[in-house]
Order: C-alpha cells, then sequence, then structure tokens
C-alpha cells in the first residue's frame, strides 16, 4: 500500500477559474463578515440581569409627630407662597419598572400647592406628591421651632 502524495490533492482544480454564479449576486464583505459574529441567544438576558440586581429603597412611613412637621411647614409656606421663597423637598420617586423606588431632593420655587390633587408644583411644572414628602427644607424654618 502505498502513500497518498498530499502535495497533488489538489492538481485536478487548481487551476480552474473561480466559478461566478449566474443567478445569485456576489455576497458583500459586510454581509460575509457578519456570517461570522458572535451569537446572542438569549437577547436581552444580560439587561435583564442588571435590572434584577439594582438596587431600591422601600418607603418610609412617617410617624404622626411627622407628619404634623411637614403639614407646619406646608401652612409657612403656603403663607408665604407669593414671596417664591426657595424651598428643598426629599420625597419618595416610585421606581417604574420594579418595586421599590430611591429617594430625591429636589430644591426650586413653588408655582402651586394643590391640596385637592394632593400634589405640589414647581416652577418648573415637575409635579411632587404630598403623600411621598419627607423633609422639607427652606430659609422660611430658619427662625422658627418646628421640629
Amino acid at each position: 500500500m502505498a502513500l497518498k502524495d498530499h502535495t497533488n490533492d489538489y492538481s485536478d482544480i487548481i487551476n480552474l477559474p473561480h466559478h461566478v454564479s449566474k443567478t445569485h449576486p456576489r455576497m458583500s464583505l459586510h454581509d460575509r463578515a457578519a456570517q461570522f459574529s458572535p451569537f446572542a441567544a438569549l437577547t436581552g438576558y444580560d439587561a435583564a440581569i442588571k435590572e434584577t440586581a439594582r438596587w431600591t429603597d422601600e418607603k418610609i412611613d412617617l410617624d404622626e409627630t411627622s407628619k404634623v412637621s411637614l403639614d407646619e411647614k406646608l401652612l409657612m409656606i403656603m403663607a408665604k407662597l407669593s414671596e417664591k421663597p426657595m424651598v428643598a423637598f426629599t420625597y419618595f420617586q416610585k421606581d417604574e419598572r420594579k418595586a421599590g423606588g430611591s429617594y430625591e431632593t429636589t430644591e426650586g420655587r413653588i408655582r402651586k400647592i394643590d391640596f385637592y390633587e394632593r400634589v405640589i408644583i414647581m416652577e418648573d411644572h415637575s409635579k411632587i406628591r404630598i403623600e411621598d414628602i419627607i423633609d422639607i427644607d427652606s430659609e422660611l424654618f430658619e427662625n422658627k421651632m418646628i421640629e
């Protein structure tokens, strides 16, 4: 049994011209490269894992003393609303995608306090729900004993 000469395996086709199809157009280099790009079998899986791992806070339930203090502060702000004092609110912002949320602090001037809808409308038209507020700070409170 003689060993096959591996140097001449393609000797019958090596000098033939490259085949060009008459029915199928030539594939672009971009499309050819795309065939070999990595495949993500679970599209969105990484984003879902990151979303699940993202921390959220629970909403704090205020005691009655804290609620009364916040109500007094709101009444003081209402009395001086025409003077447009600067006010800082710390409030709970509910997360839109999962349970819980985060605490935000925003500072600005109040446009309107709507006790019927239970919201504070800031000059930039953002709204803060009164029941989500856990702290109010303003220069109006510096000489007053509220807390």
